[in-house]
C-alpha cells in the first residue's frame, strides 16, 4: 500500500476550508492532517504535532500572519515541506512575491480538482508546479530584469553620480555645485538619462536607482 500524502489547508475562511478538505478526500491519494486559519497557527501547531505534513495549501490574504510571512519562515525551519499557494490573488507582485517567499506552486481557488490534485502530485514528487499565469509573471520579470540591466550598462560614471545626487534633497543647480560642472552640464546629464532609462521625471529617476540598489 503507497504511503498518502500529507496535506495541510491553512486558510482564514472556514467554509473554504471545509470545502477544500471534502474535495481533496475524494483523491484515495491524499490525506489532510491539518487545517488552520492562519499562518500562526499553522506554525504553533506544527512545532507541536508529531504529524508532519508533506504539501501545504496556503492562502495569502490571512489576519495575524499572512501566506508570504508564513512561507518565509517554513523556507527557514521546515525546507522538506512544500508550499502551494492557493488564492484569488491574481496580480503579478504578489506571485513573485510568494515565490521568493518559498512556495512551490500557485494556483487560484477557481481551479479545477484535477488541476489541484495535479499540482500536488508534481510538487510533492518533483519540486515546482507552474500555471501558465505564474510562467507568464515570472517571464516578464525576467525580461524586464534582463532590460534594467542592459539600461544599467548604458550609463556612463558622471550619470550614476548624477542619479545618486538627483535622489538626494539637492537641487539641480546644487547637484551642479557637487559635481563641479554648469547647471547646463547637469540639465545635458539629466536629459541623457530621461532618454537611457525612459523616464520624464526625476522621480522616475529615484525609482530606477531604488530597483537597481544604486543607493
Amino acid at each position: 500500500m503507497e504511503t498518502k500524502i500529507k496535506i495541510a489547508i491553512v486558510d482564514d475562511h472556514k467554509l473554504v476550508s471545509r470545502a477544500l478538505e471534502n474535495m481533496i478526500s475524494t483523491n484515495p491519494d491524499f490525506d489532510v492532517v491539518m487545517t488552520c486559519l492562519n499562518g500562526d497557527e499553522f506554525l504553533t501547531e506544527l512545532s507541536d504535532s508529531k504529524v508532519r505534513p508533506d504539501v501545504v495549501l496556503m492562502d495569502i490574504n490571512m489576519p495575524v500572519r499572512n501566506g508570504i510571512e508564513t512561507a518565509r519562515e517554513l523556507k527557514i525551519n521546515y525546507p522538506d515541506l512544500k508550499v502551494i499557494a492557493l488564492t484569488m490573488e491574481d496580480n503579478e507582485s504578489t506571485i513573485i512575491k510568494m515565490l521568493n517567499a518559498g512556495a512551490k506552486g500557485y494556483l487560484l481557488k477557481d481551479m479545477s480538482p484535477e488541476n489541484l490534485f495535479q499540482a500536488i502530485h508534481i510538487v510533492h514528487e518533483k519540486g515546482i508546479f507552474y500555471t501558465d499565469l505564474v510562467t507568464q509573471s515570472l517571464l516578464r520579470v525576467k525580461s524586464e530584469t534582463k532590460t534594467e540591466k542592459f539600461l544599467m550598462e548604458t550609463l556612463n560614471v558622471r550619470e550614476l553620480e548624477f542619479i545618486k545626487l538627483a535622489c538626494s534633497e539637492l537641487t539641480y543647480r546644487e547637484i551642479a555645485d557637487k559635481m563641479f560642472v554648469s547647471p547646463r552640464t547637469i540639465d545635458g546629464y539629466r536629459d541623457s538619462i530621461f532618454t537611457k532609462i525612459n523616464v520624464k521625471t526625476r522621480v522616475g529617476i529615484v525609482l530606477f536607482a531604488i530597483r537597481n540598489e544604486l543607493l
